[in-house]
């Protein structure tokens, strides 16, 4: 039998168990080639709802386990990735339409958010105040309770396991509800591990759904905070009803992030870097360099070196040697062809690409662009990069910042009118001489303005801060005397 072994969860949920859901199922199907990989089961809302009341039992017993045993859970879960990474692998290729090493990229990150997460149980837990009474007081860090996790399609294992491992690390629940489009690589392979690694039953829930399930856990009362990745309209959705049920939304959300190519930049260099920023995986990626800001000295040469790389890139089943695979659906795909229209109908050029053949699109260079034309102000989330210069490093500030979007930018050239750049703009991340796509599981993770409310996942600080809440406890020898 095999890891990911259908007979095991094929067309079911996992509540404490792997059984049915109330909502029927949805086939898993492989975009480059349509083929149906199997079934998963979906939940209802009521099923969410009965998975919170569960998963609040469970979670009692869990906060009281031994650091050390809990440390342990993570530690096997992650040796389970590593285990299994080429079955893995495979089948993020294939339900994902991720290339070799976005899959291998995802597996590994993985790993290491459990390893990273096995440290949390032996973290220190608060601190010793001062006082002015007679009495020792303290702030300590307790667990949530139930964490519900909200993850999207395109980097479905990462995005899951970021919230999963450390908030099931502090003594958390937490109720999985993956994207219906992959619902294995965001959910049956992180449910599997930890039933590998020893979790006890109920800890960790996975329930597949649709928005009503997603709506449920932003509306059950015992699940405490919900951890969201998608687009920035849901996420608005997920955090006006978790505000209305106080209770904490961490959100991170869509990007139109910039990339800026400085005068004096290595053009070679800098076309390289945004041909990897705009087409890996697609461009479905939140941190997709989604606008090319070019000193208007560079801006022809790097147009042409853009060109040339976005026509030489290969397209295709990812299984093989390409460098793009497939769009997830049809709905994505047409809505990247709409931006792209659009974009023409408004005046921009294409270069390169703007063409497609089944959920395969071509890798697209836009030029002659306004701030207003839709490839410049929309998210696209497809392999498209829109180009436009400037002539001051006060002039890339003003339009980086016009955009509703600040998660991730990048710079490329001399350091320092780099350094001078990033403090005139607005962005959750900064990478100088690196393009916008990079995540490290020890590196907090995050975007501002419409990009989310801040950084929630990653390293110590902003996993502690996002899984747990601060009680004060104050402790005295004997029952203080009173006037009463």
């Amino acid at each position: 039998m095999t890891f990911l072994e259908p007979s095991v969860w094929d067309g079911k949920i996992y509540t404490d168990r792997w059984t049915t859901g109330s909502a029927g199922t949805v086939d898993v199907v492989e975009p480059a080639t349509g083929t149906v990989l199997g079934t998963a089961g979906m939940a209802s809302g009521e099923d969410v709802f009965a998975a919170a009341t569960r998963a609040a039992k469970a979670q009692r017993q869990w906060a009281a386990t031994k650091p050390e045993e809990r440390a342990a859970v993570l530690r096997r879960a992650g040796q389970v990735f590593e285990d299994h990474v080429q079955e893995l692998n495979t089948w993020i290729q294939r339900e994902t339409g991720a290339i070799a090493p976005k899959a291998a990229m995802e597996t590994h990150v993985a790993a290491n958010e459990c390893f990273d997460s096995a440290g949390l149980p032996h973290h220190p837990a608060g601190e010793v105040l001062t006082s002015d009474a007679d009495h020792w007081s303290f702030a300590r860090r307790v667990p949530a309770g139930v964490v519900g996790v909200i993850s999207p399609f395109n980097f479905p294992l990462i995005l899951s396991i970021r919230s999963v491992a450390p908030a099931l690390a502090l003594g958390n629940a937490v109720i999985l509800k993956p994207d219906p489009r992959t619902p294995v690589s965001g959910g049956v392979m992180i449910m599997r591990a930890f039933e590998e690694a020893g979790l006890p039953a109920g800890v960790l829930q996975l329930l597949t759904g649709g928005t009503d399930a997603g709506a449920a856990l932003s509306e059950a009362p015992e699940v405490r905070v919900v951890s969201f990745t998608g687009s920035t309209a849901a996420g608005r959705k997920v955090g006006e009803a978790c505000g209305r049920n106080l209770k904490r939304a961490h959100l991170e959300l869509g990007g139109n992030n910039a990339l800026v190519v400085l005068p004096g930049a290595d053009v070679a260099a800098a076309a390289s870097a945004g041909a990897f920023g705009s087409f890996m995986h697609q461009g479905q990626v939140c941190m997709t360099s989604g606008r090319h800001l070019v000193h208007e000295s560079l801006k022809d040469e790097y147009v042409a070196a853009l060109r040339e790389k976005a026509e030489h890139l290969p397209v295709g089943d990812p299984t093989g040697e390409v460098a793009l695979g497939p769009i997830i659906d049809e709905r994505q795909r047409d809505n990247v062809d709409r931006i792209v229209r659009g974009a023409k109908d408004a005046g921009a050029s294409i270069e390169a690409g703007g063409t497609f053949e089944n959920l395969f699109y071509a890798p697209t260079v836009l030029t002659d662009l306004t701030p207003e034309n839709p490839a410049w102000a929309e998210e696209i989330f497809g392999p498209v990069a829109p180009v436009m210069s400037f002539s001051t490093v006060e002039e890339a500030a003003e339009l980086i910042n016009a955009s509703e979007y600040a998660l991730s930018l990048g710079i490329l050239g001399d350091v320092g009118q780099a350094m001078r750049l990033t403090d005139l703009v607005d962005a959750g991340k900064v990478h100088i001489n690196e393009q916008t796509v990079a995540d490290e599981s020890n590196a907090p993770m995050g975007g501002m303005k419409a990009s989310g409310n801040g950084a929630r996942f990653g390293g110590y600080t902003a996993n502690i801060e996002a899984f747990t809440e601060v009680q004060w406890l104050t402790m005295r020898p004997e029952i203080a005397p009173y006037p009463f």
